[in-house]
């Protein structure tokens, strides 16, 4: 066992948060911390990691075990370079080669002198130079520059300061130092919060091949669904551990309710008996002893309480709007740049009633900006936007969380963006976010992200509209409020246009997806996994436009001739890539016999350059197989749909 929970209790003020925690991490563990915001799943992560003691309880971890956590705060005015901060991570690497140099030197101090070299010093000279080549010590630079660019760190922003970027970049770089110190135990909240699409991708396939034990709070179910294999849950200050994956869980709670449920139905079955006897015989004197240990039962009896299924749930109830004309969006050759940056130049967009669209991509791809645009909140250089006939339009952004007066109490708030004619109404408005009874005297500045997402989609939402433009509108909400929100706009009978980092929610809502990627935009039918297969195999569908159908015909030959040259273009790089794997193999070979030379081994360093040096060209190889990989498939779909 790499990590022991036993007993573990913590109160904040006058609340217990959790109490009698019990929890094992296995090595090689998956296990998803999952329950409703505020109930102290953060918390009880950072007592895994010892950053705080529990009232009661203790945290056991064999001599050795190395846990990492994730960290949230991080200082965003230092200076370091992004390569320089995640390198920290492999300090200790730095550490064993002093240490490898310095007996070096001791051992040609001693030679130098025509004696021999002591055993003991050769043999610790040679077990450390084995640990620091099997963790990876020749590597170690390429190590860092492959997980910096799987988290979208190009060779650009790998080299510049730290305070130059947001919070969420500082989050990756965090991520990076994680996943580099390959810590026995790893503590991840919500670590997808801050990726984007690419990157999580990358991410998960990383995280699919660590060799330590995993335990994270993450709301984002397709995360859950690939990598959870336990599943703790914290509901009512108690810790259940469900094994299996997430569905399997989904299935144990509500077995496990449904035994609740039946055993408390038994239980006050008996009780009432219990009281009935009682009541009829408690003046009755040759009952006397009867009914008084009658009493005793009750009074000792521990009653079987069982939670509402989630705890309160969003009620969230869209109201009907108009009906809009077919057409509901038209964007065409818009032009839009940022001082000298070129967003896009002369891309179009058509959005038809009832459709369902996503925009995906990666971060700073100008997802946000074709959605502001489209919103009519963001300017534009040049082209055209028409909203259609009868079109009602409601945009959501994050910034409107911020843009909530926190002097301001919740049904104040509400007040502030509704007419004469929905002051009536607003109180039952707010009951169907949650916001029930003194909940609505609650000020804006002591709620919780949460909280406030659900005040601004209850702001968004007071109106009816037949056009929703959202910016992740999942952020911040818990698992049982995505999965409300989501069925709620799965029954909207408007048009949706949204973003979302949410793979599951994408998956639920959208229709069609557009990817944003080079000031480019490419349509694929269907949701998130149906997109996901068309961009590995066939090339994107072009992107819809309003011309006709002689437009249409003539993109699609058009695509034809793309998608030629796009398979020419293949076929002439994997020749190459092949010719290159060859050239590099021979080389780490050749590396290999030098390194055994008995010559070249009495020289400190020449051996570390050339161990340096087959360290690089292995890392060069790897990445020379996978695009070797990718472009096979790539010529193998091509060859299969022209032959």
């Amino acid at each position: 066992m790499l990590l022991r929970l036993e007993g573990v209790s913590r109160s904040f003020g006058g609340r217990t948060l959790f109490r009698g925690v019990g929890l094992g991490v296995r090595p090689r563990d998956r296990i998803a911390l999952v329950g409703a915001n505020g109930v102290g799943k953060t918390t009880l992560l950072r007592i895994m990691a010892g950053l705080e003691a529990p009232d009661e309880g203790r945290v056991e971890a064999p001599r050795g075990v190395r846990v990492s956590l994730l960290r949230q705060e991080i200082d965003p005015r230092r200076t370091e370079s992004v390569a320089e901060e995640a390198a920290t991570a492999l300090a200790h690497l730095d550490a064993l080669e002093a240490d490898i140099a310095e007996l070096e030197a001791e051992m040609a101090r001693r030679g130098g002198r025509g004696a021999e070299v002591p055993v003991a010093l050769a043999e610790r000279y040679d077990r450390l130079r084995t640990e620091f080549q099997a963790r990876g010590g020749f590597e170690r630079a390429s190590r860092v520059e492959r997980v910096l660019q799987g988290l979208g760190f190009d060779a650009a922003a790998r080299g510049r300061a730290l305070c130059s970027y947001s919070g969420g970049w500082l989050m990756r770089v965090e991520l990076a130092k994680l996943l580099l110190a390959e810590s026995d135990v790893l503590l991840l909240d919500e670590p997808s919060n801050h990726l984007d699409l690419p990157s999580l991708e990358w991410f998960e396939e990383t995280l699919g091949g660590y060799p330590g034990a995993v335990v994270a709070i993450s709301h984002d179910r397709a995360f859950l669904r690939r990598h959870a294999e336990r599943i703790a849950e914290l509901e009512a200050g108690q810790l259940v551990a469900y094994e299996g994956g997430y569905d399997a869980y989904l299935a144990a709670k509500r077995e496990r309710r449904e035994q609740l449920l039946a055993r408390q139905r038994t239980q006050q079955r008996r009780v009432a008996q219990t009281e009935r006897f009682v009541e009829r015989f408690r003046y009755k004197a040759s009952k006397a002893r009867q009914v008084q240990s009658r009493i005793k039962v009750l009074d000792r009896l521990e009653r079987i309480r069982v939670e509402p299924a989630s705890g309160p749930t969003l009620r969230l109830r869209i109201p009907a709007p108009r009906r809009s004309g077919d057409v509901v969006l038209r964007l065409e050759d818009i032009h839009k740049r940022y001082g000298p940056t070129r967003v896009y130049e002369g891309v179009s967009l058509l959005l038809r009633r009832g459709d369902r669209v996503a925009l995906v991509g990666p971060n700073g791809a100008g997802k946000s900006t074709l959605l502001r645009i489209a919103a009519g909140v963001l300017p534009f250089d040049a082209g055209e936007r028409h909203l259609g006939h009868h079109v009602d339009l409601a945009f959501f952004a994050q910034h409107q969380l911020e843009a909530l007066d926190p002097a301001h109490s919740v049904l104040a708030e509400l007040e502030s963006g509704a007419s004469v004619e929905d002051v009536p109404r607003l109180r039952g408005h707010l009951g169907a976010f949650l916001f029930s009874g003194d909940d609505v005297d609650k000020k804006v500045a002591v709620l919780s992200g949460g909280e406030k997402a659900r005040l601004a989609l209850a702001k968004l939402l007071l109106r009816p509209v037949n056009f929703l433009v959202l910016d992740e509108p999942t952020n911040h909400l818990d698992l049982a409020a995505r999965e409300v929100l989501e069925a709620a706009l799965a029954g909207y009978p408007g048009t949706l246009l949204f973003i979302s980092h949410d793979r599951a929610f994408i998956d639920a809502l959208a229709r069609r997806v557009v990817e944003v990627e080079g000031g480019r935009l490419h349509e694929h039918l269907g949701g998130y996994e149906q997109f996901l297969r068309a961009r590995t195999g066939a090339p994107a569908l072009p992107p819809r436009q309003p011309q006709g159908a002689l437009r249409a015909r003539r993109e699609s030959r058009e695509g034809a001739r793309r998608q030629a040259r796009e398979l020419a273009r293949a076929r002439k790089r994997l020749a190459a890539v092949e010719e290159e794997i060859g050239a590099l193999e021979e080389r780490v070979e050749a590396l290999g016999w030098r390194l055994g030379d008995p010559e070249v081994f009495r020289d400190g360093d020449a051996v570390r350059a050339l161990e340096t040096e087959r360290g690089e060209a292995r890392a060069s190889l790897d990445r020379l197989y996978a695009e070797w990989t990718r472009l096979a498939e790539l010529v193998d779909g091509g060859e299969s749909q022209t032959g």
